[in-house]
């Protein structure tokens, strides 16, 4: 069972740029303090009323080619190198403290990450840590012994043919429930599968050569190779006809199906829920959730008109798809070959100390992110987010108050749901208890197996006890955060409350038009397309009038058609579908942190310039720069086809183009291209 969770004039302002005027010095000391802008990093000659995005961030993009090791790189990347820096040090101090404690933090990330970084044993090793796996796949004789073989294989990370998890029932969000839902590809989507397009049909082509190059590496001569490599293709292709398209699976309530054990059964008569509940630890399952039940009847008839045989070469595919990154070099250099320069145009894999570290972070966050937090976050910066967040939920309350599409009725269950939220800043109040991980320096893949065990152990250990508000999903020093509808909560990880998103030494007007903006786009899916459906104790459950709901979904579709138009490269526009909820989060968002901004300066003094910009641009400038970055063609390519996310030239210039907020800033008027007539903007929240 794999977790699938359901889981950025212009006359006037060129002029006050070129020549600050009035009391230079007095800017000039501001400045010097703390700009929170790096002017040097903007393109003077683009008009901001053109081209935000490239007057804020053109000079940053002409000179930060991307690295040879990444797909993209940005904002995001430059923290994350800076962190990476910070948590590389506590791994090698890790790995070479010879006084650990055996069974302690120190010792299991240090040994984790030791193991990971010798190269010599990995290659000499090659593939035979995986021995007794694929004996076990050979053993298989019966649809019993498939059965318990695919239930051992999810418990140690593999994603073969369908996903799964306990998590919280989405109408009962005070009980976890058993959920089951489509998966079993490894291309990352169903429509690459599907579609015919030249770079789909490239792709599927270079897919399959990467196949047959696999099974070669496993030992199999290159004709029974190729027809592996057929096998597990038409396995695949089978399970992604019948799947769900990324834009469905954007609705909650056509994949709330909740069903009887007895129902599964009789749907599914082919597989034997028993036994495969059993042999994952999960007692007593009376009820399911399945999320997508053509798909699961596409699975049901699979199972008679695929042999066993070729059931086994499909598992053999899944386990060293899923494994090739922790074994010797001729599987990694493959595994990138095709999913990192093929399928993301990355020409170089990363360095292996970086591709060590983020294995650490992923199996032993908690251990890894309690000793980051020791050294590196300060709860100055945890209560200065606190602080804004108040106020951004104050704001928030204001313009729910000033919605004239929207009732009483449904502002008084919003105003419910912002009373509800749980906020979660900087780090776990608990942590997680790793003693019963044994972690060794005896085989990286073997650790990393026995990681996912214990993962995957304490994810079904929750059925049936009290659902865990604690719990986090995401490691303390990421540098993201996210919105949970089911817990109706907001999360920031320690590892985004730095620089350039928040800084404690710059003035308010960037730290709420960036930090803010992202602390108001997570309340924000709270009041989504998706998010809207959950109440304030996170239950999908409808809490809108049906005019409430009509007139919300006029005002989304306006901003569906503006992200339908922008083209992100060569004929592909961006999905205004796809990217909805993102979009609405990052509207509604930034909007919010500007009018928690102005309440903070209530009485206080207007904000001087600083490098000749008002506060107010200023704020626009912050948003605009935590989202600057160059992306290869290829990683550009598969975001627009299967990521949520609108690209970061288009969150630049796309909300504020729906703002008046923005135009009053920089003197927006008819003609320019960041211009929209007020019928066409999109305000929603």
């Amino acid at each position: 069972m794999n977790k699938n969770i359901l889981k950025l004039s212009v006359v006037a302002s060129l002029i006050t740029f070129t020549s600050c005027g009035g009391d230079a010095k007095k800017e000039e000391s501001s400045a010097a303090k703390n700009t929170g802008i790096d002017i040097a990093n903007i393109d003077s000659t683009a008009k901001p009323t053109d081209d935000f995005y490239q007057f804020v961030n053109g000079t940053w993009i002409k000179n930060n080619a991307i690295p040879e090791s990444e797909s993209r790189w940005g904002s995001f990347n430059e923290l994350e190198k800076l962190n990476k820096a910070k948590l590389l040090t506590i791994l090698q101090d890790a790995s070479a403290d010879k006084t650990a404690k055996a069974g302690s933090n120190t010792q299991k990330i240090g040994d984790f990450f030791s193991v990971a970084m010798d190269s010599v044993k990995l290659n000499k090793d090659a593939i035979t840590p995986l021995n007794d796996e694929f004996a076990a796949i050979e053993n298989v004789k019966t649809s019993e012994d498939l059965i318990k073989e695919l239930a051992h294989l999810h418990t140690i990370g593999v994603g073969a043919m369908f996903g799964g998890y306990i998590g919280q029932d989405p109408k009962i969000s005070s009980q976890y429930v058993t959920q089951l839902g489509q998966g079993g590809i490894s291309l990352p989507d169903r429509d690459y599968y599907t579609n015919k397009d030249e770079r789909t049909l490239g792709i599927q082509k270079a897919y399959k050569s990467h196949l047959v190059n696999m099974f070669v590496l496993l030992g199999d001569k290159k004709d029974v190779a190729e027809k592996n490599a057929k096998t597990v293709y038409d396995i695949e292709t089978n399970f992604a006809k019948s799947s769900m398209t990324n834009i469905e699976m954007r609705d909650p309530v056509i994949q709330y199906n909740k069903k009887s054990f007895k129902l599964l059964a009789e749907m599914t008569p082919n597989f034997n829920w028993q036994t495969y509940f059993e042999a994952i630890g999960l007692k007593a399952v009376d009820t399911v959730i399945v999320a997508q039940p053509e798909f699961f009847k596409q699975f049901n008839a699979s199972l008679k008109s695929v042999s066993i045989n070729d059931w086994k070469t499909y598992l053999r595919w899944g386990l060293i798809d899923g494994m090739a990154s922790k074994l010797s070099d001729n599987f990694v250099n493959e595994h990138f070959d095709f999913y990192g320069k093929k399928l993301l145009g990355i020409p170089a894999l990363k360095p292996r100390w970086k591709r060590a570290l983020e294995a650490t972070d992923g199996s032993l966050g908690d251990a890894l992110g309690q000793i980051f937090v020791e050294k590196h976050f300060t709860q100055e910066s945890k209560n200065r987010v606190g602080e804004m967040v108040k106020n951004l939920i104050a704001a928030y309350r204001v313009r729910i108050a000033s919605r004239d599409w929207m009732s009483e009725e449904t502002k008084k269950a919003a105003n419910l749901k912002l009373d509800k939220v749980m906020l979660k800043l900087g780090y776990p109040d608990k942590w997680k208890d790793y003693s019963t991980l044994d972690i060794k320096r005896d085989s990286y893949v073997q650790n990393y197996m026995r990681a996912n065990v214990y993962s995957f152990k304490e994810m079904v250990d929750k059925l049936g006890k009290p659902v865990d508000r604690t719990e986090w999903g995401m490691t303390t020093p990421t540098i993201n955060a996210y919105y949970n509808p089911s817990m109706n909560e907001i999360v920031f990880p320690a590892g985004i409350m730095q620089p350039v998103f928040f800084n404690p030494d710059a003035d308010d007007a960037v730290n709420y038009g960036s930090m803010g903006a992202i602390i108001g786009h997570e309340l924000t899916h709270g009041f989504d397309d998706q998010g809207a459906q959950f109440d304030a104790d996170g239950n999908l459950k409808n809490w809108w009038t049906e005019k409430d709901k009509s007139n919300f979904k006029m005002k989304t579709d306006i901003l569906v058609s503006q992200f339908n138009n922008y083209i992100a490269i060569d004929s592909m526009h961006v999905r205004g579908e796809l990217t909805l909820g993102e979009n609405i989060a990052d509207l509604g968002g930034l909007t919010i942190s500007y009018y928690a901004f102005k309440k903070s300066l209530e009485g206080k003094p207007a904000p001087e310039k600083i490098d000749g910009f008002t506060a107010e641009q200023r704020f626009f400038l912050a948003w605009a720069q935590g989202w600057r970055g160059n992306m290869r063609a290829e990683y550009l390519k598969n975001m627009v086809q299967t990521n949520p996310h609108s690209p970061g030239n288009f969150r630049v210039n796309g909300p504020p183009s729906n703002m008046q907020e923005f135009y009053d800033a920089f003197g927006v008027k008819e003609g320019d291209k960041m211009y929209r007539p007020k019928s066409e903007r999109a305000e929603i929240w």
